[in-house]
C-alpha cells in the first residue's frame, strides 16, 4: 500500500465508523482485534495492515470487502468488474434494467469527459475462472 491507499482506508473506516456512531474500542470489540490495532489502523499508521484484520474490520463495519480491498490497493482498478456482471451479480436486475443503467451511466460519464468500456459480451463474464480463488465469505 502507498501513502494514497493508507489514507484512503484510514478515511473510509473513519467516516464508516462515525455514521455509525461506534466507538474505536466497539470496532475493535466487534471485530475481535486490540482496540489499538484499530486505532492504528484507522489513523494510518499501519503501512501495511494484515488481510484478517482488514476482513474483521470490514465486517464489523458492514464495509463490502472488495470496497476496501480496491481503497487499500490491492483490487487494482484493472481487476475490478465491468458494470453489467457487477449490476446483475449484486442486484440481480434483469437484462432491459441493466441496459438502461448502463446507458445512463455511459452517458453520464461522457458529460465528464470519460470512456466506459463495452465490458464483457453476453455470456463472456459467466464462464468459470480457469483457477477460481476462494474468497472467505463474512459472517
Amino acid at each position: 500500500m502507498n501513502t494514497h491507499h493508507i489514507q484512503q482506508v484510514a478515511d473510509a473506516l473513519r467516516l464508516r465508523r462515525e455514521s455509525l456512531g461506534l466507538s474505536a474500542n466497539e470496532v475493535a470489540r466487534r471485530a475481535n482485534i486490540y482496540p489499538s490495532t484499530y486505532w492504528r489502523i484507522e489513523t494510518g499508521q499501519v503501512p501495511k495492515p494484515d488481510t484478517d484484520s482488514l476482513l474483521t474490520i470490514a465486517a464489523a463495519l458492514d464495509i463490502p470487502t472488495a470496497d476496501l480491498f480496491a481503497a487499500s490497493g490491492w483490487l487494482p482498478d484493472s481487476e475490478l468488474p465491468s458494470l453489467r456482471p457487477y449490476l446483475r451479480t449484486k442486484y440481480h436486475l434483469p437484462p432491459e434494467a441493466l441496459s438502461k443503467l448502463e446507458a445512463s451511466v455511459k452517458a453520464i460519464a461522457g458529460e465528464y469527459g470519460i470512456s466506459i468500456g463495452r465490458g464483457p459480451g453476453s455470456g463472456e463474464d459467466e464462464q468459470p475462472a480457469a483457477n477460481p480463488i476462494t474468497i472467505p465469505q463474512r459472517r
